[in-house]
């Protein structure tokens, strides 16, 4: 499994901008991390700044956004959704993005799904919870 660590992470979004502004080929995630990286012109600024932001931290309690922890969550639905893992989320994202008729909007919403379920295991020391996350994600996409 695929586990980098925070700093590794961050220096492979800001690679991936650093080729794709200097219009190297891209190649597997980095693919799926430009497509994700366009929809957020609100990071492209940053994305030009290693130095200034590799090591930031983004607090919560002052009502920041962490652009590494939002990007990541977008890597994590669309890997899900590209092996249909857990089972049934393609079809459950599928019928969230038709109903809300924009797949970006759906996947914020499974994000949401998503983080509550990491938080919910973290605050509890239980592993994740796959099916009550597929469960939140169906009843966004049917409610």
């Amino acid at each position: 499994m695929f586990n980098p660590s925070r700093d590794e992470a961050r220096r492979f979004f800001f690679e991936t901008w650093r080729k794709h502004r200097a219009g190297v080929p891209l190649e597997g995630l980095e693919r799926t991390l430009i497509a994700v990286l366009l929809l957020h012109p609100e990071y492209h600024e940053m994305l030009e700044q290693p130095d200034r932001f590799t090591d930031r931290d983004w607090s919560p309690e002052s009502g920041e956004t962490n652009p590494f922890l939002h990007l990541s969550l977008h890597l994590a639905v669309e890997e899900q959704v590209s092996i249909d893992q857990p089972t049934g989320i393609r079809p459950a994202i599928e019928l969230l993005a038709a109903k809300r008729g924009d797949i970006h909007a759906a996947q914020h919403e499974v994000m949401d799904c998503l983080g509550q379920m990491l938080w919910e295991s973290q605050r509890s020391g239980q592993p994740p919870d796959p099916h009550g996350y597929l469960d939140a994600v169906r009843r966004r996409a049917t409610s």
